[in-house]
């Protein structure tokens, strides 16, 4: 058992949390708040860290999972004073983004992906193919924008304008966010919110980063050669681990690597 000396100072012990995926409300793996919830509170309240770091790989998700996280992340930061870093592997982008932003400071590899500053909504209409096999759709509603959007029926303009509205209004919330954590360090001659992506040295000159480096030797920096790194996680159920539910793991993965290749991962 380690004893406790009077006035001998300590190595300085750094918690860093995992944050890798896509993120959802539901499906195993995901990012969301209920999942990381207990970690983050972890993270922040075992031995008195000196910092806490994020390692950040995610091509983003729910907007509102992204918010909740961040809001976590950053309510715990300020209650008990520890700075956050965040450090971007292959992708910080849409809601991934908004989870680096949420940390005091952002760095990335040269090759990391960064931005993304949109919202996006993608669906099917299968209307006409249900008309060629002679299905006939039938819904009733009590609301007039009960069945906005169906897939199965024909697009209507007024639908599309409101959900533009709705896209409209996220977007606005992610921009508000990204310019309260960032401030004056974003470049104001660029136009940041189109949804556009960058690699790390141009994310720097754009202000949507604060420089190049990895998580190991900015730790031994910035606390000294001694400094400890504690590793917080989400992890996998137990069952899953030997072969469970393989069919919905394969489906994930599919739609995982989906959200990654758009940005050529």
């Amino acid at each position: 058992m380690k004893r406790f000396i009077p006035f001998v100072k300590s190595d300085p012990t750094v918690a860093v949390i995992r944050l890798q995926g896509v993120i959802a409300s539901g499906g195993r793996g995901a990012l969301n708040d209920q999942a990381l919830a207990g970690v983050i509170e972890k993270a922040f309240s075992r031995g008195k860290p000196a910092a806490v770091a994020l390692e950040v790989n995610s091509p983003g998700g729910s907007p509102v999972q992204s918010s909740l996280i961040g809001a976590r992340i950053r309510r715990l930061a300020d209650e008990k004073n520890i700075p956050v870093l965040a450090f971007v592997e292959d992708v910080a982008a849409s809601g991934g983004y908004w989870l680096a932003v949420a940390a005091d400071e952002i760095y990335a590899d040269t090759s990391s992906v960064v931005g993304s500053i949109g919202v996006i909504s993608a669906g099917f209409g299968a209307h006409e193919l249900l008309a060629k096999q002679g299905v006939e759709r039938r819904v009733y509603t009590a609301g007039k924008s009960k069945s906005m959007l169906d897939p199965f029926s024909p697009e209507k303009p007024a639908d599309v304008k409101r959900l533009k509205g709705l896209l409209n209004d996220i977007h606005e919330n992610f921009i508000d966010h990204v310019t309260t954590r960032r401030g004056d360090k974003l470049d104001t001659e660029t136009e940041l919110f189109t949804g556009e992506v960058w690699l790390a040295k141009r994310a720097i000159e754009l202000g949507l980063i604060d420089g190049i480096g990895h998580i190991k030797p900015m730790l031994t920096e910035r606390f000294g050669k001694n400094v400890k790194v504690r590793r917080y996680g989400v992890k996998k159920p137990f069952f899953s681990r030997f072969g469970a539910q393989l069919a919905t793991d394969a489906m994930t993965s599919i739609e995982e690597r989906a959200a990654y290749a758009q940005f050529g991962l």
